[in-house]
């Protein structure tokens, strides 16, 4: 199977190029364009683990296969704008965040990983979705993507929230960032403790600060606003 990613790393898309036969899976949604003949299947990947992402995960239980009757193309693009990753397969399993996972394709699984009962502090979800068989799986970030390899032994805090995906050989848990006084006041909150060795990939921009930032600026609902060359009036 060839693929090509373009308009790295701000506006990435994925194009997959499909010979007769072969076929992609891709999140709901991510569809921008089919050229050829192409048939597409919508499934859960399985009743329950479709619930336990519908519940804690992925924000669709449902996956659309892309399968090619002839050579053709399928496009793909993120929710959110940034770059795009490929990570092989061969018989491992990836910890990725819901919102990160794209497409994949091979014989893949994509179920659901416990993260404890701290990642209701985490993001209000107990589960990341994991990855795993041969193949492979493309994810996303929200701005430009980071791949660190760990040595035996070697540890680095991560911000929840930058987290994209670790492979299985990584060991991990999450907990609150410093200090009762630091995790209140000092704008981590929760972080990932990982130690190697193994694979980490992380994202540049979160979208937390984003989404606060676009509130400031939204109708208020106690009252009507009126902007005037950048400020906000409630009437």
């Amino acid at each position: 199977m060839e693929w090509r990613v373009e308009h790295k790393p701000s506006y990435s898309l994925l194009k997959v190029f499909l010979k007769p036969g072969e076929s992609v899976t891709a999140e709901a949604g991510a569809m921008v364009l089919i050229k050829g003949e192409v048939d597409i299947k919508t499934h859960t990947g399985g009743l329950s683990k479709a619930i336990l992402r519908g519940l804690f995960g992925a924000e669709s239980v449902f996956l659309n296969i892309f399968v090619a009757r002839t050579s053709a193309e399928v496009w793909l693009a993120p929710r959110v704008p940034g770059d795009i990753e490929y990570i092989p397969l061969r018989e491992e399993s990836y910890v990725v965040q819901d919102m990160s996972y794209l497409a994949h394709h091979g014989d893949v699984d994509v179920g659901v990983a416990w993260r404890g009962l701290r990642g209701l502090l985490a993001e209000g979800e107990l589960v990341w979705l994991k990855v795993e068989g041969v193949g492979g799986v493309w994810v996303n970030a929200y701005g430009g993507l980071t791949k660190i390899d760990l040595r035996p032994g070697e540890r680095i805090i991560v911000d929840n929230f930058h987290f994209v995906a670790m492979n299985q050989y990584i060991r991990w848990r999450v907990r609150k960032f410093g200090g009762w006084k630091s995790f209140l006041l000092g704008g981590e909150g929760i972080v990932l403790e990982v130690e190697g060795p193994g694979t980490v990939y992380i994202q540049t921009r979160i979208l937390p600060p984003l989404a606060r930032l676009i509130r400031k600026y939204m109708p208020s609902s106690s009252g009507k606003n009126i902007g005037v060359s950048g400020f906000s009036i409630e009437l």
